[in-house]
């Protein structure tokens, strides 16, 4: 297809693709970028449409495939559609000093709960915690390194069964 074949007959769909560009995005500035995206596409492979058959189908389904192509990529992006302004806060808060109660408290909490399991689960669990290795904790308990890990696997879901279902602060 040359350029003046081409031009002919996408200048013939205008008003077509806008409609079917309108009803896609639901929104007129959104339906010209998208009748421009669809020009732009069908004019850079013109090369593949094969002369005979229907023009118009050709190109609206250029148009639905650049338009389900935008969808996908916007889901997956999250907007904010508030001034920068409002969120400085998280950057600029450089008063506030760092330190480990909210940790300490999360601690204080796992001991408790973790007075409700066995010793032999509960040792190798807390020394693992503490910065220990497998190897370490086997050596010092003289249990070989395969029951150390399992014993930290059964704590863990000890653990969790202990404390059950709990709501997330947000």
């Amino acid at each position: 297809m040359t350029n003046q074949q081409f031009l002919a007959e996408i200048g013939r769909l205008d008003k077509i693709l806008f409609a079917f560009a309108l009803k896609l995005t639901r929104n007129y500035e959104d339906a010209q970028d998208l009748v421009q995206e669809t020009k732009l596409r069908a004019y850079k492979h013109r090369d593949k449409f094969t002369l005979g058959t229907n023009f118009k189908s050709w190109s609206t389904t250029i148009m639905r495939n650049a338009y389900i192509n935008r969808y996908r990529k916007q889901k997956n992006r999250k907007h904010v559609n508030a001034p920068v302004e409002n969120f400085l806060y998280a950057v600029e808060n450089k008063a506030a000093t760092a330190n480990g109660g909210e940790a300490n408290i999360h601690f204080q909490e796992l001991k408790s709960k973790l007075g409700l399991i066995n010793e032999i689960y509960r040792v190798p669990f807390l020394m693992f915690y503490r910065g220990y290795e497998y190897k370490e904790i086997s050596v010092h308990l003289g249990i070989p390194v395969g029951t150390v890990k399992s014993r930290i696997f059964l704590a863990r879901k000890k653990l969790k069964a202990v404390i059950g279902e709990r709501p997330v602060a947000v």
